[in-house]
């Protein structure tokens, strides 16, 4: 069978759905213009995998914040990150296969109305982020003015540092493309370089304070798991907005690229954060590096690798949510929604969560809705509607998916309490089952939802976009 970019069925669809609907925004996405290959893509995780908080992750893991050793906290990454990958696969195969986004992919499961719900609930984390990144970065900024040139104001490097990734998401994936492809390389030598340099420099501490102990594989063991699949939730949500620039298709091609670009990196990261915090109790990276690397030119190599990694975490993966949101909520150019985006990230007072702390409690506080988001996205499409989707009435606002699925939003609220009641620190992983559990039987055996099930026969176009790439 022909492969989906060259199938004439689904040429047929898409230009039906842009004849029907001029003005959709953002709209379909043909495979012949979307701009990462095989290793832009994987690049484009590379970069966007550095999250200030999987350092934090790192660090609880292990005394003095935690209680494994390091054998079990590097078996639980590995636990985490390999699950979510999977996971990115599973919720981003519709953006790959139609080329839609995460705004459109949920009006099958929320409808046209009740799709907001899920696509704000997703922005939130993304804006804060989006700060707490941006404050680490003119941090960074800060501590190298301080080194270079003596000048000492972090507030002025943050907003100039802001401004600046506000003019790079200006364009679009084609400026994400440019900086990931670079960012990524000055990402691995410098976690390469500073995962040695930690190593060497206080070897006989970690023997001490991190290997020869005793660690637990109870409760703690499968907290470390889930906290550091919430940590990469938020992203995992709307995987769809960056599936749907990925050119090749193919799940194992995309599973590969999504494990290597996120899975080592990360694991780096948090070796970093808890052998940082084992032997010395400091988790931030950039008090670590400025008062632990050995000299000068190590210590500005690290910073620089500290500023170009919130760069390319932001636009990559904080810029997009909720930039797609206002351009389905208002009509709004790409453009317009990421200048929009970037100056109400001044908002969000990232110096305020940063001195505050807490980084856990926002991390299971966003999770315990967004497990259940995923768990009715991935029960819809892979199992309700058996990974097909009619394109024409994701798009028809008067269709069968026009107004709001109150099964969607009664599964979010009622897996999300559930999981809150019974332990909050596991609520994404307690979501997953009675999300999937709870939407089926909304959707299959009650009337709130039957006319959001599709027919038993899918137009034959629908069928023919799945083409052989599986």
């Amino acid at each position: 069978m022909a492969k989906v970019q060259n199938n004439p069925d689904v040429l047929a669809m898409r230009n039906k759905v842009a004849e029907k609907y001029p003005d959709i925004s953002p709209g379909l996405l043909p495979k012949d213009e979307r701009l990462l290959d095989q290793v832009s893509y994987t690049n484009s995780w590379i970069g966007g995998s550095i999250y200030i908080g999987v350092f934090m992750v790192g660090s609880s893991l292990v005394p003095p914040n935690g209680t494994l050793n390091l054998f079990q906290a590097v078996l639980a990454l590995l636990i985490g990150l390999s699950i979510i990958a999977v996971a990115y696969n599973l919720n981003g195969m519709p953006g790959s296969r139609y080329g839609i986004p995460f705004v459109v992919q949920t009006r099958s499961c929320f409808g046209f109305v009740g799709s907001k719900f899920p696509v704000l609930i997703r922005a939130v984390p993304a804006l804060f982020w989006y700060g707490i990144q941006t404050w680490v970065g003119g941090s960074a900024l800060n501590a190298l003015s301080v080194k270079l040139i003596g000048f000492d104001n972090v507030w002025v490097w943050f907003v100039i540092f802001q401004f600046i990734q506000i003019a790079l998401s200006y364009f679009g994936f084609e400026g994400i493309k440019i900086i990931q492809n670079l960012g990524s390389i000055v990402i691995i030598i410098a976690l390469v370089g500073m995962f040695y340099v930690i190593v060497k420099t206080f070897g006989a501490d970690i023997g001490n304070n991190l290997i020869n102990i005793p660690g637990t594989w109870g409760y703690d063991f499968w907290v470390a798991i889930v906290a550091i699949i919430g940590t990469m939730t938020a992203i995992l949500t709307n995987l769809s907005d960056y599936t749907r620039e990925y050119h090749k298709g193919s799940g194992g091609k995309m599973f590969l690229a999504h494990w290597l670009g996120s899975v080592p990196v990360v694991m780096f990261m948090a070796l970093i954060g808890l052998l940082g915090a084992g032997v010395t109790g400091e988790w931030d990276p950039i008090v670590l590096f400025t008062n632990l690397l050995p000299n000068s030119g190590v210590l500005i190599v690290a910073l620089i690798f500290v500023v170009i990694a919130q760069v390319t975490t932001n636009i990559l993966l904080n810029v997009v949510p909720p930039t797609y949101i206002l351009m389905d909520l208002f009509g709004f150019s790409y453009k317009k929604g990421a200048l929009i985006t970037g100056f109400v990230v001044f908002l969000t007072m990232p110096w305020k969560i940063m001195n505050a702390g807490g980084f856990f409690k926002f991390i299971n506080a966003y999770s315990m809705f967004l497990g259940p988001i995923f768990a009715v996205m991935i029960t819809d499409y892979w199992i309700l509607r058996k990974g097909k989707y009619d394109l024409i009435e994701l798009y028809d606002a008067k269709g069968r998916y026009s107004g709001v699925n109150w099964a969607g939003i009664i599964t979010v609220i009622a897996a999300g309490a559930i999981a809150y009641l019974i332990d909050f620190k596991l609520a994404w992983a307690i979501s997953i089952p009675f999300g999937i559990a709870i939407y089926y039987v909304l959707m299959k055996y009650t009337k709130i939802a039957s006319r959001f099930l599709d027919d038993e026969t899918v137009s034959k176009i629908s069928q023919e976009s799945i083409g052989s790439e599986i």
